[in-house]
């Protein structure tokens, strides 16, 4: 089959790999009819992801027809039309059966190398180094899908691949970080970033109570796709965003501030910024957390900074005193898709939200290196690439 395929930092390439097969009787083969290109995937593609291996297939957001299933798996036929999570969870472990599905116990085969970094090991992941997993992506004609009996989710097909897709990562993310808010209704909202998580998040405030969300980016066109879905914008290349938030909320700051960038940001401004790329570029450094530290500062005392942009190692110079001393809120998590899934399948079909909102570029495989390119570089308008096998 064919599949995109990393081969090493900015080295993306579409080729033929073998066949994904049944390997557990829990397990589902399905045919990709639709697949996308995550901001996550650009740290892979940035290389600053630990044990990635040259051949390894990308991708984490797929949908498709299931094609063969595990003698074991009782929920899915040959047929069927799923999309499935990026989390690869068991659906019986101590964190599964309390629906923290991307905290599962049994699903990385490689759990003790993530806990050398990290502690613990969260749930493995499709197409995400071998960190998590080393399982294979589905940026790919054929996805082998493990414990699908949990993972997929059946879609009913008066909805187009392109309105359900995204609830394999995105959607779910976006709404999670505006959960974690937890708005009453009235409240401002800050967010830092206006990908695509940025854009369901701005969605998810709004729909959960927000009275007013304040996007903040400077790529021209995911500001303006913001500011169609209701939020203020700014530019944090031509202002001041701590003093343009205390403008905005009479000096007290925003009720909560959602990190939607992570530890990645393609540009920023302001001296930290500087100093964090230098540290990364001469190893003494993993993460480059300027906008996590942004808002910190920027929410009110007694607020909530929810976290969703990915970090992978250490954070220097984060403002924890500014935290503790005025009783900030920390939530943050990788998505428990699973727990989400119910609840935004429903408000699709009710027309609450076309996810399909944030696509602005279809291709084929084929066509998916040169975009990794194009994605990255911000050209083109870029925000979201949908493939179709």
């Amino acid at each position: 089959m064919k599949a995109l395929t990393w081969h090493g930092k900015n080295d993306i390439r579409c080729e033929s790999v073998p066949d994904p097969k049944i390997e557990h009787g829990r397990d589902a083969i399905i045919k990709v009819t639709a697949c996308a290109i995550c901001g996550s995937d650009l740290h892979l593609f940035d290389g600053i992801m630990p044990s990635m291996q040259a051949g390894d297939v990308l991708g984490h957001e797929t949908m498709g027809e299931v094609v063969e299933v595990g003698r074991d798996n009782k929920k899915l036929k040959v047929g069927d039309r799923v999309v499935v999570p990026f989390t690869i969870s068991c659906g019986e472990c101590f964190f599964c059966q309390r629906g923290y599905y991307s905290g599962c116990e049994r699903s990385n085969p490689n759990a003790s190398m993530a806990a050398q970094l990290w502690g613990h090991s969260p749930a493995g992941l499709f197409g995400y180094s071998h960190l998590l997993g080393g399982f294979a992506g589905g940026q790919a004609e054929y996805l082998r899908v493990p414990y699908a009996d949990v993972g997929p989710l059946q879609v009913p097909n008066g909805l187009s691949d392109e309105q359900v897709l995204f609830l394999s990562d995105i959607y779910p993310t976006g709404y999670m970080a505006a959960e974690f808010c937890n708005l009453k209704g009235g409240e401002t909202v800050a967010i830092w970033g206006c990908g695509p998580v940025g854009q369901f998040a701005i969605k998810s405030a709004l729909l959960l109570g927000a009275e007013r969300v304040i996007a903040i980016d400077t790529v021209p066109e995911r500001l303006e796709l913001a500011r169609a879905s209701g939020a203020i914008t700014l530019d944090f290349m031509t202002e001041d965003i701590y003093e343009r938030i205390q403008e905005l909320t009479k000096g007290r700051g925003a009720d909560a501030c959602i990190d939607a960038v992570g530890t990645e940001p393609s540009t920023a401004s302001g001296l930290d910024a500087v100093v964090d790329r230098i540290k990364v570029a001469t190893f003494m450094g993993t993460d480059r957390p300027h906008v996590l530290r942004q808002a910190i500062h920027c929410c009110r005392n007694f607020g909530t900074v929810s976290i969703v942009g990915v970090y992978g190692g250490l954070l220097d110079n984060l403002p924890l005193g500014s935290a503790i001393n005025r009783g900030l809120t920390f939530r943050m998590a990788q998505t428990p898709v699973q727990h989400y899934l119910p609840l935004l399948l429903s408000r699709i079909e009710k027309g609450e939200i076309d996810p399909s909102f944030v696509i602005t570029h279809r291709a084929s495989l084929e066509q998916g290196p040169d975009l990794y390119q194009t994605f990255r570089a911000k050209q083109d308008g870029c925000i979201k690439v949908v493939m179709k096998p």
